[in-house]
Parts: C-alpha cells; sequence; structure tokens
C-alpha cells in the first residue's frame, strides 16, 4: 500500500498503523498472490465495476470486475479476435498527443521479466522491430503485465503462439513465441496472472518472449513504459504523442508532460481519499462477515461446540467473556469465530 493511501487510511480510520491492522486485517497486497494462497471471499463496493478480493491469509485487495469492465466500448469497439491490427486508423488520424493512465489505485503492474533485453524496438536487419525480445527460457511462466482482457490467444504467423491483452486505457500489450497458452480469447485478467509459457514457436532463433506495446495497432517502444533492468514501470501517467510512434524514436519527458502529471497527482490523491474510506467500510463489512454465532442446544458442551466449527475451548471462552466453569444456557447465542 502506497504512503498516500496509508495515511488516507488513517485520517479515516483515526487510528495509527497498528490499531489499524487489528481493525481491518492486514494492508492491500499487489497482485500477484504467492502460491499457495487462496481466495476467501469476495465482496461488493459501491461501484458495481469493482470488488473486494479477501484472501485466506487475511489480505485483500480492490480489483475490477471483469465481466462488468468488460462490457465498456473499449472492449467492444475495433474488437477482432484474428487480426494483430483491427483498428485500421490511418496515421493523420491518430491524435497528436494523448495521456493515459498506466495504472491507478486499482490497475495494478507485473513486469513481464526483470533481464537485459536480447533486441531492441526499431529497424533490425532493414526490418521493423515492433517490440523488444526478453531471454526467456522454453516453460517459464509468462505473466499479464497490467489487467486487461484477452483479445487474441492462438497461432499468429511469425508471432507463433501469440496473447495480445486489450487495457482499460485503450493500450494493447503483445506476448509472443510462447510454447503454450494459458488464456483463451474473451478472458479478463489481472497484472501477474499466468497468460502463456515462453517458448520459441513461430519465426524465432530461440527461446524468448517477444514483447510489444501499442496503441490504436501502433506500436512504440516498451522500454518508454518499462526498465526491464529493475522491473520498475516509469510511469503511472504517460503521456503518448504521434511521433514516438516512429521505430528512431525515443522517449523525453517534455515540460508539458510535467503538469500533466501534477494534474494527475492531485486526481490521483482525491480518488485515493475516495478508495480509502471505501476499503474502510469494506474491512468492517469484512470483519463482520467473519464473524459466525451458534445457538446453544440441549445437550451442548464447550467441546463439542469447539469440535464442530475447528476452534477450541480457550477461543470459545475468549470471544465471548466465559470461563470452562460457565454453565451453558439454551437458546443463547455464542460466538464461534
Amino acid at each position: 500500500m502506497s504512503g498516500l493511501m496509508l495515511a488516507v487510511l488513517l485520517t479515516v480510520a483515526g487510528a495509527n498503523p497498528d490499531s489499524l491492522r487489528a481493525a481491518y486485517g492486514k494492508e492491500s497486497v499487489p497482485t500477484p498472490k504467492l502460491p499457495g494462497t487462496s481466495l476467501a471471499d469476495t465482496l461488493d463496493t459501491g461501484n458495481p465495476e469493482v470488488k473486494v478480493i479477501l484472501y485466506s491469509d487475511h489480505t485483500w485487495r480492490y480489483v475490477r470486475d471483469g465481466k462488468k469492465i468488460s462490457k465498456n466500448k473499449v472492449f467492444t469497439e475495433d474488437w477482432n479476435e484474428v487480426s494483430t491490427n483491427p483498428y485500421r486508423v490511418a496515421p493523420e488520424h491518430l491524435p497528436d498527443k494523448v495521456t493515459l493512465w498506466i495504472v491507478d489505485t486499482l490497475d495494478s503492474y507485473c513486469c513481464p521479466n526483470k533481464t537485459q533485453h536480447s533486441s531492441l524496438f526499431g529497424y533490425r536487419h532493414g526490418r521493423r522491430h515492433q517490440g523488444i525480445d526478453l531471454p526467456y527460457p522454453t516453460g517459464t511462466p509468462v505473466y499479464a503485465t497490467f489487467d486487461g482482457k484477452v483479445r487474441i490467444a492462438g497461432w499468429t504467423g511469425g508471432y507463433g503462439n501469440l496473447v495480445v491483452l486489450r487495457h482499460a486505457n485503450g493500450l494493447e500489450t503483445f506476448y509472443g513465441h510462447c510454447s503454450e497458452l494459458k488464456v483463451k480469447a474473451g478472458d479478463w485478467v489481472h497484472a501477474g496472472d499466468v497468460i502463456a509459457l515462453g517458448g520459441s514457436t513461430g519465426r524465432s532463433s530461440g527461446p524468448h518472449l517477444h514483447f510489444e506495446t501499442r496503441y490504436k495497432g501502433y506500436a512504440f517502444d516498451p522500454m518508454w513504459l518499462i526498465d526491464f533492468k529493475t522491473g520498475e514501470l516509469r510511469h503511472r501517467l504517460f503521456t503518448l504523442r504521434k511521433r514516438y510512434f516512429d521505430a528512431n524514436s525515443r522517449y523525453v519527458q517534455e515540460e508539458d508532460d510535467e503538469e500533466v502529471i501534477a494534474e494527475g497527482d492531485e486526481k490521483d490523491r482525491i480518488e485515493a481519499e475516495k478508495k480509502a474510506k471505501e476499503e474502510a467500510i469494506a474491512r468492517q463489512k469484512a470483519a463482520e462477515a467473519a464473524m459466525q454465532y451458534y445457538v446453544i442446544k440441549s445437550g451442548d458442551t464447550l467441546s463439542k461446540i469447539a469440535a464442530k466449527y475447528r476452534t477450541s475451548v480457550s477461543t470459545l471462552c475468549r470471544l465471548n467473556g466465559m470461563t470452562v466453569n460457565t454453565k451453558l444456557q439454551i437458546g443463547k447465542r455464542i460466538r464461534v469465530k
């Protein structure tokens, strides 16, 4: 959780970090979850497109509801599950610049592979290379970089086995030369989900991942967004200009971009405050939902009740302010979890 978000949560909850965690559980966690952590429950929020996911280790996070989001026009217009470029937008019809949120308080990010690239974006052997190549041994999991919907998942010419994800901001990411696909067209995925396995299918001289970033069908250098050496995302808010689609271009932040980023930070702060309030309410609901009660019946003992709910007698006593010698009253409701 960011420092800003935690500070806002503390303001909303009126508590220090320790008491906040005691009231609402562990902090929100990014994707992907560690292996072995299972989904415990899903809670609604005030926004039908957003859910709270609760995990078995008592962590939680906000996610977009793919079924709801998929109805937005970005996922319906110019949608084709075969063509790598369904837009067919002439260069003169592209905007001179477009400002895109790459991640916000809902969207996550996962680096495709923290490594030194083996081939850059640009011209290669007289041909335009639309993305970058990353060393990727066959069978290595390929992760979704951002949340999005699978547009293509299948054999696609020189790409071999290809996955194309479309994201809510209009960007698309390409993952080529995979040995095996783990998703199908129409699936909704979150950043960090395994979508394929690395390989060397299609026009490939050896195992590697061909990774592209595109907007309206036009490719631009992924390194403008991601530092593959460190695995870090370079920009939360990115101003993409028409000239960046030139294979010889390199991204350099300009002065007016800094103003846009400042405006974006303020919007993000306001959004963070709103999400913090929603989080506090969600945690309270989660805590209440986790509580379980039992009505005492004839013949019940603390030992029998504890065994039934896989807890201990000492825990039952602690939750209900009683002792092992307390007489149980038939019809009384006690808390068991």
